[in-house]
């Protein structure tokens, strides 16, 4: 069973890059105390992704801030390498904090796991975003299969 709103985060550890190389950081860390626009995507550097998914939230980080964001969080299951080295090449370093959740785990504690297999990508992220406000879940928007609509920078503007 997923998440839905009105749901408090599961405590979970994500790994960020940071200028003292990878470091932990809790589901309390991000979240807590503050309003968070969080999106997930099922891959690092996948077409849509690195085409759309990341570039919006940079685009409208400005946006999202003057509507009472306090931090935009991209998550995907890649390891911190990774989810570091797309923020600095994707222009988001420094603008959208980049959190590896390198096993699935939080993607799988809060039901919206997916199996690429198929794809040859494995246990991923399904496609969302989500409002956080202190912790609980406001706002959840799950993408259908491929399509990328409702989890986009721009309908997530129409919901604050």
């Amino acid at each position: 069973m997923s998440i839905k709103v009105g749901d408090k985060l599961p405590d979970a550890t994500f790994m960020e890059m940071t200028a003292d190389g990878p470091q932990p950081c809790t589901t309390a860390d991000v979240f807590g105390g503050k309003t968070i626009a969080l999106f997930a995507v099922p891959g690092a550097y996948t077409p849509t992704c690195s085409a759309r998914h990341l570039p919006g939230y940079v685009d409208h980080l400005d946006d999202l801030k003057g509507k009472g964001v306090d931090e935009v969080v991209c998550t995907s299951v890649n390891d911190v390498f990774v989810m570091g080295a797309w923020g600095k090449s994707s222009g988001a370093d420094g603008k959208v904090r980049m959190l590896a959740d390198g096993n699935g785990t939080f993607a799988k504690a809060i039901g919206l796991e997916l199996d690429g297999s198929g794809f040859g990508m494995g246990q991923r992220s399904q496609r969302y975003s989500m409002i956080v406000k202190d912790g609980v879940v406001s706002e959840l928007n799950v993408e259908q299969g491929g399509e990328f609509k409702v989890s986009s920078a721009d309908y997530m503007l129409g919901q604050l």
